[in-house]
């Protein structure tokens, strides 16, 4: 190499030419202004968010106490003994209200335990469990699992009915959903919370809540299940059709398992009860047993009798419509003594 005094100045020269600076300035300004875009439209983004985030909250639904009540009860008409003669539903109310002390407590675990395993320390939303599906959606590439808490499923059930939805309409549901959820946590306690979330669900076969569902299978209410048949009930909510005991019982029984292993991890069981519970033979007394729940008989002359004069009392006396009347008869869980 050459380093003469004539070399080095040549190359000093070159070096700072002022068409190499500006080259370099040039270079500069260009990538602070890539920075400064990014952040504008950064900034715009968060600006646009909160926008459409305030604007979603601002059009959320009020909620009361009977807001968050499930709606259509199944009317009993019953003899002068208080002996059931016949139930009258539709596919909407097969649900018999029950409350907090009159449910199993295992039902209760159980429903928490593969629903919403931090149900009683978050504040209505699940941030861990968010985090949690938001990395499980970018490793798998599809939104695969959910991280709504027992408190947004109720409402979602009993405030917005949700069905076919457009993604836009989800989306919006969602954050009202987890604004909602945080206000309901500080009006109700977790127990009128979980008491009407098991009221509520679907348990398949046209059940509605737990102690339909505890009829419909077992024959029996839902404060006598055992644990296995809990973990039997907690096991449809996820596919309320292709998981019922009935129809899918190995299926069922895959689920009934993990919620007990859950259960176990989570110390609402001891060993002794979570090893006697997988060894239940549950399935087969569901298949043998003919509960209640399952009678699909036509109503007798006396019953339409009794249902026709309960809706002329309810229109001249109660100022009913006829349509009101047939609603209340059939979804209002009225208990009607013959």
């Amino acid at each position: 190499m050459n380093y003469g005094k004539s070399n080095l100045s040549r190359r000093k020269k070159r070096i700072s030419s002022k068409k190499r600076m500006k080259k370099k300035r040039v270079g500069v300004r260009l990538f602070k202004a890539f920075v400064l875009c990014i952040l504008l439209l950064g900034i715009v983004g968060v600006a646009a968010g909160g926008v459409f985030v305030k604007h979603v909250i601002d059009n959320t639904p009020e909620v009361t106490a009977k807001d968050i009540l499930p709606q259509g009860y199944t009317t009993s008409i019953v003899d002068q003994n208080g002996t059931v003669l016949e139930q009258l539903k539709d596919s909407d109310s097969n649900r018999v209200y029950k409350k907090y002390d009159e449910i199993s407590k295992y039902m209760g675990d159980a429903f928490v335990a593969i629903e919403d395993e931090r149900f009683y320390k978050h504040n209505g939303i699940d941030l861990q469990g968010i985090m949690r599906a938001a990395m499980i959606t970018v490793s798998d590439g599809e939104m695969s699992q959910g991280a709504s808490t027992i408190t947004q499923q109720l409402l979602k059930n009993n405030v917005f009915n949700a069905y076919n939805e457009s993604t836009m309409e989800k989306i919006k549901r969602k954050v009202q959903e987890q604004y909602l959820a945080i206000i309901a946590e500080k009006k109700y306690n977790k127990e009128d919370i979980l008491t009407n979330y098991l009221n509520t669900i679907n348990l398949g076969k046209g059940n509605l809540g737990v102690e339909a569902a505890s009829k419909y299978y077992f024959g029996k209410s839902v404060n006598e299940l055992t644990l296995s048949e809990c973990a039997v009930l907690a096991g449809i909510t996820k596919n309320p059709t292709f998981l019922n005991p009935v129809d899918y019982p190995e299926d069922n029984d895959a689920r009934r398992k993990l919620i007990l292993k859950k259960m176990y991890q989570l110390n609402y069981i001891s060993d002794t009860e979570y090893q006697s519970a997988l060894e239940d033979k549950v399935y087969a007394r569901i298949a043998n047993k003919t509960a209640q729940g399952r009678k699909n008989s036509v109503y007798s002359y006396f019953t339409d009798a009794v249902i026709t004069k309960v809706v002329s009392d309810l229109q001249e006396q109660k100022g009913y419509t006829q349509s009101q009347a047939y609603q209340l008869v059939y979804r209002g869980g009225l208990r009607i003594y013959s």
